[in-house]
């Protein structure tokens, strides 16, 4: 079953992927040299379970008895395997980075405030699709957000089921509580299809998670109705097939970067 821990290693195998590529950046600490992207706007506070990474890459170096195991491949695996969703193959073999760019976790992050053609300009820039836009974002089928992610959603937006939204103000207030949550799906504990129907009775938590269906007949909308009610197993194999897709960008492999012996920072 996932868990909040799990989707937080989802969401930082996430990051780690976008930004640049699968090179496990993100899991670097701030140094003299560089601020990473722990601190960037869309990981701050979000981001958890470094804690577990480094239990994994300790266990299998003694496994191992060598370090042989990037910690951008142990990211990799860990979005597959902490969701409790689909099982997919892993392709293996990348190594890690030798720095980090809050900057560009800045630019290459989708914010949740974002409109459907900034979400899809995102996608597209790292050479994802709609398809790929629509299930890559229901990975929110777990996990939780904070208040300050949707509170100018509950207050603001139209597109919103007027109970759906008058529920979530008594956790998230228009000030103070800025830490509340509120689960990112009505089944949080569930790897399943229930995200989709939820964006279709106006129940996104995330701007950016309801910009996805507007009711107008896109193309997203009718992705949208496909996973949710036509063919939610259809999710589960398109899921698969964009996690590939994205584990695949750029990854650094061959004598490029290094393979870190403690995931938090570089080899001296």
């Amino acid at each position: 079953m996932a868990t909040l821990q799990s989707f937080f290693l989802y969401f930082a195998a996430l990051t780690a992927i976008l930004i640049p590529g699968c090179d496990g950046s993100v899991l670097l600490d701030d140094t003299a040299n560089f601020t990473g992207e722990k601190t960037a706007f869309p990981n701050l506070n979000s981001l958890r379970g470094f804690e577990v990474v480094d239990q994994i890459k300790s266990a299998i170096n003694q496994a191992c008895s060598a370090n042989v195991v990037s910690c951008a491949d142990i990211l990799a695996v860990a979005a597959r395997d902490s969701l409790g969703g689909p099982w997919y193959k892993v392709l293996l073999g990348r190594r890690d980075s030798r720095t980090a760019s809050n900057n560009d976790a800045n630019t290459n992050l989708p914010p949740p405030f974002l409109n459907f053609s900034q979400l899809l300009s995102n996608f597209q820039s790292h050479g994802l699709n709609l398809t790929d836009l629509v299930v890559l974002s229901a990975g929110h089928t777990i996990g939780l957000a904070r208040c300050t992610t949707f509170r100018d959603r509950i207050y603001n937006d139209t597109n919103i089921n007027y109970e759906f939204a008058a529920s979530l103000k008594r956790s998230c207030p228009r000030t103070g509580g800025d830490s509340n949550t509120n689960p990112l799906d009505s089944t949080t504990t569930r790897f399943d299809a229930q995200y989709f129907r939820d964006l279709i009775a106006k129940k996104g938590l995330l701007h950016s998670d309801q910009e996805l269906f507007k009711g107008d007949g896109s193309g997203s909308d009718r992705l949208v109705k496909y996973y949710g009610y036509v063919n939610p197993y259809k999710f589960l194999t398109d899921f698969s097939a964009s996690m590939i897709k994205m584990g695949n960008m750029k990854p650094l492999t061959g004598t490029d970067g290094e393979i870190r012996m403690n995931c938090r920072k570089v080899n001296n």
